[in-house]
């Protein structure tokens, strides 16, 4: 499960612009062969005055937490190529805000703590999983 929770300040995305990034995101993670179900995207808009960066407030902030549940890196280098993609996916919705501050993390966490609507899901590339994906919902296996 990929749960992307982008926090930003008013003005930076419109709705249209959610739903591409949201649609993008998803299209990515299928691409490499997970649920589309299986990603969630949060918005969050922050007021200026209640986003600091370094103790002062932001006027144009992007702050990301990205969790990884489904799927881990293997190693140094896979990790950047995911914090390149990552870039390059943000890049095309945020380089024409003057003045922007934005940044990203990932976390990769245990796929042992997740669970979706009760059942623990299927192991990965299993034919559970890609029943899964097929039906792009959750299903007792």
């Amino acid at each position: 499960m990929p749960l992307w929770t982008i926090h930003h300040t008013p003005g930076i995305f419109t709705d249209k612009e959610k739903h591409q990034l949201a649609s993008r995101i998803a299209d990515h993670y299928e691409q490499i062969g997970l649920p589309r179900f299986y990603v969630v995207t949060l918005f969050h808009q922050t007021r200026p005055e209640d986003f600091y960066v370094g103790g002062e407030p932001t006027a144009a902030g992007v702050r990301i937490a990205i969790d990884h549940i489904a799927r881990s890196n293997p190693d140094r280098e896979s990790r950047r190529r995911t914090a390149h993609w990552i870039k390059s996916m943000l890049q095309p919705f945020l380089e024409g805000h003057a003045a922007l501050h934005w940044e990203f993390h990932v976390d990769e966490t245990s796929e042992d703590l997740w669970m979706i609507n009760g059942i623990a899901p299927p192991p990965a590339g299993s034919d559970a999983e890609k029943h899964w994906a097929a039906s792009n919902s959750a299903s007792p296996y």
